[in-house]
């Protein structure tokens, strides 16, 4: 810890100089909540159980799968903590729609005498294949595009195809896969292919999963398989050779089933019906360990619950410290938490998700609602020497903001800077030393100004009706989105949203 306290000198020095509004003494005019939220601040720049309860998260609990033993041993962990910090704490129970989960994944391509195998993921909501494997022919459509389904033709039905991608690079490529996917699986399930594998767009052949994009409506098997065998693959079937592909995949899948949100609470002095949530997903998927998707998050705001505590404040309105389950698998947990809490949701000031690993954060996406632009601004002037901070407003799909968004709260996603986070999402690489505990604990000074200057603040935003949810999908990029992730659908029929 030594070495912490020597990297965390330079930054206190930096603070130090921002001034009146930052750690200095305010002047005798300020107001107390401005006093407060430097003292609130300040205490992520000492010694705090941050890195030592993201270790324990992802070293003896690991991969956290929503529906598997570790999950539901977060879920207690995560009680625990806060109860141990004295802060008031419960579980909240919701439905996932069904169980999904990888026991093993395998496969080998063969062509004549050349044989081999090809270390493959399941993509979550892929179908098993029967004992022994599903065997079929294993042919090229290139980028996945309509040209390319059009020139197979009648090639693709009962056949195993392959999905040439690029090697990702950043966020924005992350996005796009997400995108190019949902429209890829929708041309194969028409064209009545056996399967879809997806050419890894990892480098050092890193495994990773994610979603696909029908969810649990998908009736094919689909796999991601390393980039290395994957180019060998290709390289064969551009030379002419006809491909064989077995793929084994063992899934474990069932009904319905209950889990739990984990959700900490520090109610108001002054307006306790008035409610600030910021959350963070507590479930990961299960190649790595998940911590920058997203234990980082979990821990960073346990510690701003753990140090409000310490430090005695009591802040005017409710705050919910939110710990999402089944995040990875439709953002059920949150949608969850709006369904139990539906009631009140007319006193839901702010709902904010934090959900980009380690990397900086820049600012907030704000959902197209300028006026909440304005209110992040004055929350996060105690901290502008972190900065600068420059609002996006824009709504953002894909993380726990989402139904809070559908429900017309103000909500806000933070934007940070992408650090290791996008090639190591989802993947077998999601490990504790890819996050950078300095960073972490300065985001931890920025969120915990966010949320204590929402919940002493007099200015609150009035919740969007459902109409003006409706305007901003069709004045924006959400109806693509909500495509993308399989949401649309549940949004236009009435099952998820406001009434």
């Amino acid at each position: 810890m030594n070495s912490t306290r020597r990297a965390l000198l330079p930054v206190l020095l930096c603070l130090s100089l921002l001034g009146s509004q930052a750690l200095a003494a305010p002047p005798a005019s300020a107001p107390p909540p401005q006093s407060e939220t430097s003292r609130l601040v300040a205490t992520f720049l000492g010694e705090t159980p941050l890195m030592s309860d993201l270790q324990s998260l992802v070293d003896e609990i690991g991969g956290r799968a929503t529906g598997t033993q570790a999950n539901l041993r977060a879920v207690d962990w995560a009680l625990a903590r806060f109860r141990e910090a004295g802060v008031e704490a419960r579980k909240e129970a919701f439905r996932m729609p069904v169980l999904w989960l990888e026991r093993s994944a395998h496969a080998t391509v063969r062509t004549g005498n050349v044989l081999f195998a090809a270390r493959v993921a399941a993509m979550p909501y892929s179908t098993g294949t029967p004992k022994g494997g599903l065997t079929a022919p294993l042919l090229l459509v290139g980028k996945g595009t309509e040209k390319d389904f059009q020139a197979l033709g009648a090639k693709a039905r009962g056949v195993f195809l392959l999905v040439e991608t690029e090697e990702l690079k950043d966020i924005e490529g992350l996005f796009r896969e997400y995108k190019e996917a949902a429209e890829i699986e929708q041309r194969a399930v028409a064209a009545g292919v056996a399967g879809l594998v997806y050419m890894g767009s990892r480098p050092n052949n890193l495994l990773y999963r994610h979603s696909v994009s029908l969810g649990e409506r998908n009736t094919r098997p689909m796999i991601v398989m390393e980039r290395d065998a994957a180019l060998r693959a290709m390289r064969l079937l551009k030379t002419g050779k006809a491909l064989t592909l077995t793929a084994e995949l063992d899934v474990q899948s069932g009904p319905a089933y209950e889990s739990y949100n984990v959700i900490g609470e520090i109610r108001g002095a002054t307006r306790p019906e008035e409610i600030i949530v910021v959350g963070a997903h507590l479930d990961s998927w299960d190649l790595g360990t998940g911590a920058l998707d997203n234990g980082a998050n979990v821990v960073m705001l346990l510690d701003i619950a753990r140090q409000l505590r310490k430090l005695g404040l009591k802040p005017a309105r409710t705050i919910r410290f939110a710990l999402w389950n089944g995040e990875e698998q439709g953002m059920h947990g949150s949608w969850g938490y709006t369904k139990t809490h539906e009631a009140e949701l007319d006193n839901h000031v702010m709902a904010a998700s934090f959900d980009i690993g380690c990397g900086r954060i820049t600012g907030f996406f704000s959902g197209r609602r300028p006026e909440l632009s304005a209110l992040v601004g004055q929350a996060l002037e105690p901290v502008r020497g972190l900065g600068p901070f420059t609002q996006v407003d824009e709504p953002i799909v894909g993380t726990d903001n989402f139904d809070f968004m559908l429900h017309g709260v103000p909500n806000l996603v933070a934007n940070q800077e992408p650090a290791l986070y996008g090639p190591n999402y989802h993947a077998r690489s999601d490990e504790l030393d890819k996050c950078d505990a300095l960073q972490l604990r300065l985001n931890a000074a920025i969120t915990a100004a966010l949320t204590y200057g929402f919940a002493q603040m007099d200015s609150r935003l009035p919740r969007h009706s459902r109409a003006q949810v409706e305007e901003l999908a069709r004045t924006s990029e959400l109806i693509e989105a909500m495509k993308s992730f399989n949401l649309y659908e549940a949004w236009t029929s009435g099952k998820r949203g406001r009434k």
